[in-house]
């Protein structure tokens, strides 16, 4: 029998951002559905790295990433969402009055009046490095893409490859968990915060973990589980080094899954929006987070709490074009329920 679920807007994504959407949808009024294809509500901060200390989050010095969506959850409680957790949203049609119907692999049918895509939708597989032997010591031998649990690397040694943010929070993190850190980068300069890049020196010079630069992870070594790996340096020098986990961060790559055939202005995988509101080329069909690009575009949790704030607002207006609507501040006015 066929599910139907009737909303305001369907957030396709429940990742810190489209969680954030379903508050700033709340505050207008507006009923909200999220779907996602992952089991659980947090995205990749639940799904990768629950455990993953997050800095750049207003108000908040450090928080866990799997902390910051439970207290996601706390503030969208008075809006009383409804989520569907485990389908991925395949079917997509506009309808004639200009509302939407989306269908799911499950075949939950969501009738909404605007649509918001927040985050990419599928799976998203790491970036391998290109090292021979590599997959041999993968499920739980030696080599790990992402860190679910820091307690699994206590008192280990570690070797850590990357320049972006993920290497850069994790060799902080872990320098007071493991027995040894190196955090192996091929430039001189990295690609992640300032900030935690002082950081990681401090902590080279300090002794607690070890930076080096210029240098590759080129070999895995070890008969069952992992043994040793082996940098080289770009000036072809050679290191063996005894590690007990190795774990390169190179990102993810994402698929865009679906929807890529629902004629929405893309640029390399990523959907076009206007910054007035994050629409898209569609009418109706917002894109907040991740899954978006615009000139400027920065890829922080942070900026996409700002593009959900703003794309409720321009739904508010494409779904009641004849109401004016006047900004209340909660601060004054508190958190309305539904």
């Amino acid at each position: 029998m066929l599910n139907t679920i009737s909303t305001d807007i369907c957030i396709i994504g429940a990742g810190p951002v489209g969680l954030f959407a379903v508050f700033e949808a709340g505050l207008l009024k507006l009923r909200c559905h999220v779907v996602d294809a992952l089991p659980a509500v947090g995205g990749q901060l639940t799904e990768i790295y629950p455990k993953k200390p997050i800095y750049d989050i207003p108000g908040f010095p450090e928080v866990l990433a799997g902390d910051l969506v439970r207290n996601l959850m706390r503030q969208i409680e008075p809006f009383h969402p409804t989520f569907t957790l485990g389908e991925r949203v395949e079917g997509f049609a506009k309808l004639d009055d200009g509302s939407f119907q989306l269908f799911t692999t499950d075949g939950t049918e969501v009738l909404c009046k605007a649509v918001a895509i927040a985050g990419g939708l599928g799976s998203f597989e790491p970036r391998k490095p290109a090292i021979g032997e590599l997959e041999r010591f993968e499920q739980g031998r030696g080599v790990y893409y992402m860190v679910r649990d820091p307690e699994t690397f206590r008192d280990k040694r570690i070797v850590i490859a990357g320049g972006g943010d993920s290497a850069l929070d994790w060799t902080i993190f872990l320098a007071d968990i493991a027995k040894e850190v190196t955090l192996v980068h091929r430039g001189t300069t990295f690609r992640g915060a300032a900030d935690s890049a002082e950081k990681v020196k401090n902590l080279h010079e300090a002794g607690r973990a070890r930076l080096v630069l210029s240098s590759n992870v080129s070999h895995v070594h070890g008969i069952d589980d992992l043994e040793a790996v082996t940098i080289t340096a770009n000036d072809g020098t050679t290191e063996s080094l005894p590690v007990d986990a190795f774990i390169p961060l190179f990102g993810l790559t994402p698929k865009l899954g679906p929807i890529g055939e629902w004629n929405l202005g893309l640029d390399n995988d990523a959907v076009q929006v206007d910054t007035l509101d994050y629409s898209t080329s569609v009418p109706g069909v917002y894109a907040i987070g991740d899954i978006n690009t615009y000139p400027g575009k920065l890829k922080l949790i942070l900026c996409g709490f700002h593009e959900a704030a703003l794309m409720a607002q321009g739904a508010y207006k494409y779904m009641f074009p004849d109401k004016k609507y006047v900004l209340k501040y909660t601060t004054v006015n508190g958190v309305p329920t539904m």
